[in-house]
């Protein structure tokens, strides 16, 4: 059931987007009175699913959810319509029209997808606020994987701030560290402040730890496995864990560093439940585990920060929010495109993006995915890359610098290229997808 929810949720996200982005080129074009032969949502290679037709333009469903496209008259595009362009162009093409119109009609998707992302994200504000974790509330520290212990945090520090700039939202640490190539950790430790050096040789790891720093928490119990161990002793949803042998464990990080001491012995852990506190003898398996899951939600140890705001403040902070993720993601892209960082084999194609939507249907997730997906192909498509609008909008600035229009045969084997540019990455985006699949 979560598969299929985040696949309808994948879908309506997509249909939207490919919807309104062809629609920014469609309007474009009957600004400047510029004929539209189709507009389809999906890609319809052999049949479509539905079309009708109205007016000059057919309109339809295809069967290949790679995208959408306007067809536009007199336009080199990936329908590769060469017999139309042999004939003499007519006042109502693409082609018959100055650059500048033709710009525009290029720009029209992209200017379409960054609006949206905008009212998007103002409309999130108005309806639900913000939230976030203060890193200044973080009072008991953080949990450490083995790679931040390698370089030099330990269970407990608090993180003060990156390069000595304060970072107000915990869970925004690591992007500040990679995208803005943090180098020093301050963090407090047994009272006194310590500064940690981040390695840039640490950046390819750290793209791919998914625990390098967490919150340290009260080990409360949330959940249990399949054959837990600490279920068979006698522990419930709820329990709170306080000691292990009568010596106090407060965190859930001292917790499992205590039993893996304690593999194939008798112990006997105390815990708080209904305001009474009980000692449980067990075994501790080989494997050090118990089988018992720790309750994460954030309201019951932190103070989150709540902000709400009114319908007319909600524009500005929406259009802040919309440029800070677009800037982020513009970093982001960067990284991609530097070997040293590794951040190429973190691409993702379809089942990426599925995956980030929740298993269950959360309209304030949903349109937060939806708004930073708009930002997403609005960027994509600007990319200066032949078949891609920007590639169009880079021939098309070159005429108007040089006054100088490419030819049509030039522009076919661009478009071709561009394809082909595009076919390779996306089998390169999915077969990252196939990989990690078959690899867990």
């Amino acid at each position: 059931m979560e598969i299929l929810i985040k696949i309808l949720q994948f879908l309506l996200a997509i249909s939207i987007l490919v919807i309104l982005h062809e629609l920014g080129h469609f309007i474009f074009a009957k600004i400047f009175k510029t004929r539209v032969e189709k507009f389809y949502l999906f890609f319809d290679p052999w049949f479509s699913l539905f079309k009708f037709k109205k007016g000059e333009t057919e309109y339809g469903l295809g069967w290949l959810p790679l995208g959408g496209y306007v067809k536009i008259s007199g336009m080199i595009d990936e329908s590769m319509d060469k017999e139309q362009m042999k004939l003499p162009p007519q006042p109502y093409e693409f082609r018959s029209k100055p650059s500048w119109q033709r710009l525009l009609i290029m720009l029209g998707g992209v200017l379409v997808n960054f609006i949206l992302a905008l009212v998007i994200y103002s409309a999130i504000l108005y309806t639900w606020g913000d939230q976030y974790l203060p890193t200044k509330n973080v009072t008991h520290g953080v949990m450490v994987d083995s790679l931040a212990y390698n370089m030099g945090l330990r269970n407990g520090d608090k993180i003060l701030s990156v390069d000595n700039k304060d970072v107000k939202d915990f869970y925004q640490i690591v992007p500040y560290i990679v995208l803005n190539d943090g180098k020093t950790l301050q963090v407090e430790r047994d009272g006194e402040q310590r500064e940690i050096p981040v390695s840039e040789e640490i950046i390819p790891q750290l793209l791919k730890s998914k625990g390098f720093i967490e919150v340290r928490i009260p080990f409360i119990i949330a959940g249990f496995s399949e054959d837990s161990q600490g279920k068979k002793a006698g522990m419930l949803k709820g329990d709170q864990l306080i000691g292990i042998n009568h010596q106090p464990v407060q965190f859930f990080d001292e917790f499992k560093d205590s039993l893996a001491k304690h593999k194939n012995e008798e112990i006997v852990v105390t815990l708080i439940r209904d305001n009474d506190t009980l000692d449980i003898s067990t075994m501790v398996p080989e494997s050090g585990l118990f089988g018992i899951a720790p309750d994460g939600t954030l309201t019951k140890f932190f103070e989150l920060e709540s902000i709400e705001y009114t319908f007319l403040a909600s524009i500005p902070a929406g259009i802040n929010k919309g440029m800070e993720t677009f800037v982020s993601y513009l970093k982001q892209l960067k990284l991609i495109f530097s070997p040293k960082t590794e951040a190429y084999k973190s691409l993702g194609g379809f089942i990426t993006i599925g995956n980030i939507f929740p298993g269950e249907w959360i309209w304030r997730a949903f349109w937060n995915l939806t708004a930073f997906l708009s930002i997403i192909l609005a960027i994509m498509n600007v990319l200066p890359i032949p078949a891609l609008d920007g590639g169009h909008v880079m021939f098309l600035l070159y005429e108007m610098i040089t006054g100088h229009k490419p030819s049509d045969k030039f522009l076919e084997y661009a478009q071709i290229t561009g394809m082909v540019i595009l076919l390779a990455l996306l089998l390169f985006a999915n077969g990252n997808d196939i990989v990690r699949l078959f690899s867990k």
